[in-house]
């Protein structure tokens, strides 16, 4: 089978556990790249996040973004596909949401305003730190955050609940995914993350693969967990990550090794190089 689209994604698979590409995983990638396959980011992350990770590849890479809310092309202005959420929906998120002492966050394709400071380990933040002014991602702090979803320029894509309190995170989880209209899945075991109905890294990869006139048995998809699945169960080829859940693990035609130990190269290497 000629492979022609590899859609992968970032925490958990492609970057390590200190949010680093291997050497082998970006020859791997760069090698398929050079070959002709499209290799596109597929994460829950902000678009201009992972525009960074898929400039340290060196690619020009398509990037589905805020799991499948927002996407398009690393180097082109031009958006193929952007799912806003409702303002009213947003309200009604806020109102379900402040019971809790979540850490909560909306994001449009480059920017996320949050309702507490950003925790000194949160990724963004993190990032922010090394990145070059032109690149920060604007992280920003507000009291009511009901106040900037009235402001029209905020396009929102998606909202994150974040919590070690997995009892409340479930709960609010179930009265959010109430309201209907929704799509709802975790990227982590401490979060939970909200994008319109029909959201997904499953839905966006196929709207990429029409894009880009590539048949569903054309495709290989690589992820590690919930946010992953529906890409997984979607491509041609869907990977399993070695550190996956064990039901991703079980809804993939195949398990490579694990995001430290080059997985993702490896998955690339057997299938395509």
């Amino acid at each position: 089978m000629g492979y022609k689209l590899i859609c992968l994604d970032m925490d958990g698979t492609v970057l390590d556990d200190k949010k680093k590409i291997s050497h082998r995983n970006k020859e791997a990638i760069k090698r398929a790249h050079d070959k002709g396959v499209k290799i596109a980011i597929s994460t829950g992350r902000v678009f201009a996040s992972a525009r960074y990770y898929a400039e340290i590849l060196g690619i020009k890479a398509p990037i589905i973004a805020s799991n499948g809310a927002y996407i398009r092309e690393k180097d082109k202005d031009e958006v193929i596909y952007e799912s806003l959420l409702d303002k009213e929906v947003c309200k009604n998120i806020c109102h379900i949401i402040e019971k809790y002492d979540f850490f909560n966050y909306f994001n449009t394709y480059n920017r996320i305003i949050a309702n507490k400071p950003f925790p000194k380990q949160n990724i963004y933040r993190l990032m922010n730190e090394e990145l070059p002014n032109n690149m920060k991602i604007s992280l920003d702090v507000v009291s009511d955050i009901k106040e900037i979803l009235e402001d029209d320029s905020n396009r929102i894509v998606k909202f994150i609940s974040i919590s070690d309190d997995y009892e409340n995170l479930n709960k609010a989880r179930e009265e959010i995914d109430a309201l209907g209209g929704l799509e709802i899945v975790r990227s982590n075991i401490n979060n939970f993350e909200v994008m319109n109905k029909g959201c997904s890294k499953g839905s966006a990869v196929e709207r990429l693969s029409e894009f880009y006139g590539i048949k569903k048995d054309e495709v290989i998809c690589i992820g590690d967990s919930e946010n992953d699945l529906s890409m997984i169960k979607y491509a041609g080829m869907g990977i399993a990550m070695g550190n996956g859940e064990d039901y991703i693990k079980s809804n993939a035609k195949y398990v490579t090794d694990t995001n430290n130990n080059d997985g993702v190269a490896k998955a690339i290497e057997k299938f395509v190089l």
